[in-house]
């Protein structure tokens, strides 16, 4: 089932769709620039430039990174410059599938070969080229991310896959209930060869009834995906309960329902990079200086997740999620917001002239004269005015008693009691 031309390619409309660079490129048969095929796994890339060599009159080569090695890229390079010369310039287009698993030399011996048009690369890759490819052959080629595909784009696809005559299974009596393909759906994750691969289980593992129709139910679906289905709709109701309830576990420390709802989270299909999100803004809304390595490790974690993704990140996941969930808690960070409501109630305020920039015009206007530079004062502090006059006083930052935030609360209470003692 995969797609032949673009007219069967489904997704990637930012990319492929009408009137977009690289459609025209393709259908005109002048991609003279390499090009770098970046995302996930089952989103098109492969396919995309099967597409390319079937539209194009240049010569077209695949090789995969896992298997080639130095040796074959010379014989590659040597064959493609032996076709320009002989077969009236032939251009040669090299798809190099998993190209992130080429390492630097190999990727070096590309590169020469590249900048002088010898060959058009094609890289695909699921890694991050500007971590995984080197910079100099990066900056020789454009680079296209590719994004998962949408459930309605996998659905269709399941659907086509249901009743093409020629290549799927239209010779065959086939229905499929919609809860099955809403957990096929869903747990493809936006990835068609997942969908395709389960949905051929399926059909091929079942037998048809006494009417000669095979039926795929929700049962099946769940055998032939090996994953039972969890209700769980990313988009709607369950999204945000499940999100809601995690959350409220870990500002309540309660590590053993956090991690529940996190894994009923990762298990239905739901964005790890969006949990990942929500526990940095609760490491600062719910913990902040009561624990303020907790923002450390959620930011550690969150940086390791798109360094490793999943299944292995759910290790990530799962750390930064008990931390905090067994973290000392506050809240106080919150004062921020009283502080911008006052901002937003005042207007325009002069700053004092003593907290002016002193070395544009401190001599003609006695910017910064007075200010009492503090690490000239015994205890490093002093005591001195720094809100507007109009605000003397005012308190918006109110420290818990909780982890590290009672220490702060004892010695904000000496400075605001006007003594300098650490």
């Amino acid at each position: 089932m995969r797609p032949r031309t673009l007219d069967e390619f489904v997704g990637q409309e930012h990319i492929v769709g009408q009137g977009k660079l690289l459609r025209r490129a393709i259908e005109s048969d002048k991609l003279f620039s390499s090009i770098i095929l970046w995302g996930p796994p089952g989103t098109g890339k492969t396919t995309l430039a099967m597409i390319i060599a079937n539209t194009t009159k240049s010569h077209f080569e695949t090789i995969s990174a896992v298997t080639a090695g130095v040796a074959d890229i010379r014989r590659l390079i040597a064959d493609a410059r032996e076709r320009r010369g002989t077969f009236g310039g032939t251009r040669t287009i090299v798809l190099v599938d998993e190209i992130h698993r080429f390492n630097k030399a190999q990727q070096d011996a590309l590169l020469p070969h590249v900048e002088d048009g010898t060959i058009i690369l094609i890289g695909a890759t699921t890694e991050n080229p500007y971590f995984e490819v080197i910079s100099a052959l990066v900056s020789r080629s454009r680079v296209f991310q590719l994004r998962p595909l949408t459930d309605d784009q996998v659905a269709a696809l399941i659907r086509r896959a249901m009743v093409d005559q020629e290549r799927g299974y239209g010779a065959k009596r086939l229905e499929i209930s919609e809860d099955a393909l809403t957990h096929l759906v869903d747990i493809a994750g936006g990835d068609a060869r997942v969908a395709l691969n389960a949905l051929e289980l399926a059909v091929e593992s079942s037998s048809p009834g006494e009417d000669g129709a095979i039926r795929i139910d929700l049962t099946v679906a769940e055998e032939a995906i090996q994953r039972r289905a969890v209700r769980y709709d990313r988009a709607g109701d369950e999204h945000y309960d499940t999100i809601s309830a995690f959350i409220k576990s870990v500002r309540g420390s309660d590590p053993d329902a956090a991690l529940y709802w996190l894994a009923r989270m990762i298990y239905a299909g739901e964005d790890p990079k969006f949990i990942m999100r929500r526990l940095l803004i609760l490491a600062a809304e719910d913990i902040g200086l009561a624990d303020p390595a907790g923002i450390i490790v959620a930011s550690a974690c969150a940086r390791a997740l798109e360094w490793c993704g999943l299944p292995e990140a759910q290790y990530h996941l799962a750390e930064a999620t008990l931390y905090l969930a067994t973290a000392p808690k506050s809240n106080s960070c919150g004062a921020y917001w009283k502080a911008l409501a006052e901002v937003e109630a005042e207007g325009k305020v002069e700053v004092p002239d003593h907290l002016k920039d002193s070395s544009r015009d401190g001599k003609a206007l006695g910017h910064g004269k007075d200010y009492k530079y503090p690490h000239e004062f015994p205890g490093h502090w002093v005591e001195q005015q720094y809100l507007p006059e109009r605000l003397r006083g005012k308190r918006f930052y109110e420290p818990s008693e909780q982890g590290r935030e009672k220490d702060i609360a004892a010695r904000l209470a000496r400075w605001r009691r006007g003594e300098s003692k650490t």
